[in-house]
């Protein structure tokens, strides 16, 4: 166990939080300075600009670079101006700050939603305090950790180290993974159904054809659907397969020393999966439920931080617009998709929904909101979490 803490400590240490602030701040501020001198047109009231929008190009899209694209008008709707002219214009009233308020809120609502689920799966093996650190230290390892990779390994320690067994820790790792992808899969084709599947692909993004975007979309769809059929598989039709997996994989002569853990492993989650399959209805309900809100939640904190600059917008398509960019964050190298997400943001959203002068702003806020607070909160709670539970450790030791 001391071996363990180490490892964690290490994992999670103040060093790992370098490159993701960094990378993450470095994005952001590189779209804020290097768009502050850039001129263009810009959306107003009607009747408030001097030029007016004529696609001279039939695209479709506002090409807010080209002059070409804008005729003078008395009662138009555009001006030209700089990007940091137009910043130093916002006007920061009771609109703006609400949005904010309600993009804090849905932060708050996907935390909560998190712990509650916790606490139904494991049936409630975890007080609120506990499943507050666990979640937090669950995010922090994810901040840490590139997205491809994810934080699930840490996941089990921090739920082994509580005192739940490694086999449930599993379990309910897989479980909370199964209901994280199972709510993208049914989200996906009930929003390109409701919003329109040709509008929801850009036709361009960093370069790449829309083409190319919906292909790499639907590649890593389908693996997300291939990756949760065989959760569902090895956790509830057959447990002793997957056991027998990993004593395979084990026996290997460098992993040999661990095959007495793996085969107390696979014992506790064929345990574990047979208590899952004795649950009733309202369990189910519960913990999908509470997968519903975490993650709407987590959507539309985008949404309310674009709505406090850009005021009413198409909330369904800049949700879509979301599900389609996820797939693009889960496969980033970088710790937590920092600096992916800030790029990526402005690649799906800028001229679209959110205006040129707002993107670098919309960023910033965003990933302060989603991102970085669980760096420092996971940093803070991480010694407290590793006393208590030594003690903890200790007291299960001596009985």
């Amino acid at each position: 166990m001391e071996r363990k803490e180490a490892d964690i400590r290490k994992s999670l240490s103040w060093r790992k939080m370098i490159l993701p602030l960094v990378l993450g701040l470095s994005a952001a501020m590189y779209l804020l300075i290097s768009s502050l001198g850039e001129q263009r047109f810009f959306k107003v009231t009607q009747g408030e600009g001097k030029y007016e929008w004529h696609d001279s190009n039939d695209n479709g899209v506002v090409d807010a670079t080209v002059p070409a694209e804008f005729v003078v008008s008395e009662s138009g709707d555009y001006v030209f101006d700089s990007v940091q002219s137009m910043i130093l214009q916002i006007d920061w009233n009771s609109s703006v700050f609400f949005c904010l308020f309600l993009a804090l809120f849905t932060v708050f609502l996907r935390d909560f939603g998190y712990m509650y689920r916790i606490r139904v799966l494991t049936d409630k093996f975890f007080s609120w305090k506990e499943a507050f650190q666990v979640i937090m230290l669950w995010e922090f390892s994810s901040a840490l950790t590139p997205s491809v990779v994810g934080g699930s390994g840490v996941a089990i320690f921090i739920m082994n180290r509580e005192g739940l067994s490694l086999g449930k820790s599993t379990a309910t790792m897989f479980v909370t993974a199964l209901m994280d992808e199972l709510f993208y899969i049914i989200m996906v084709p009930l929003v390109l159904v409701l919003a329109g599947s040709t509008s929801l692909f850009p036709t361009s993004v960093f370069g790449y054809e829309g083409v190319y975007i919906t292909n790499v979309f639907w590649l890593g769809y389908g693996f997300l659907c291939l990756l949760t059929l065989g959760i569902t598989l090895s956790l509830f039709f057959f447990p002793q397969g997957f056991k027998q997996i990993l004593i395979n994989i084990f026996s290997w002569k460098p992993l040999r020393r661990w095959i007495r853990h793996v085969v107390r492993l696979g014992n506790d989650v064929i345990i574990s999966s047979a208590e899952l399959k004795r649950k009733k209805f309202s369990f189910w309900f519960k913990a999908f439920s509470s997968t519903i809100i975490s993650w709407t939640a987590r959507f539309l904190t985008l949404n309310f931080v674009i709505m406090a600059f850009m005021g009413n917008i198409d909330q369904l398509f800049v949700y879509g617009r979301q599900l389609i960019m996820w797939v693009y964050m889960l496969v980033s190298p970088t710790p937590g998709s920092a600096g992916i997400a800030e790029i990526a943001l402005a690649g799906f959203f800028e001229n679209i929904v959110i205006s040129a002068q707002y993107v670098a702003l919309v960023a910033i806020i965003w990933r302060f909101l989603t991102y970085f607070p669980y760096l420092f909160i996971g940093a803070a709670v991480l010694p407290k979490w590793l006393a208590r539970t030594s003690l903890k450790q200790a007291k299960l030791k001596s009985e």
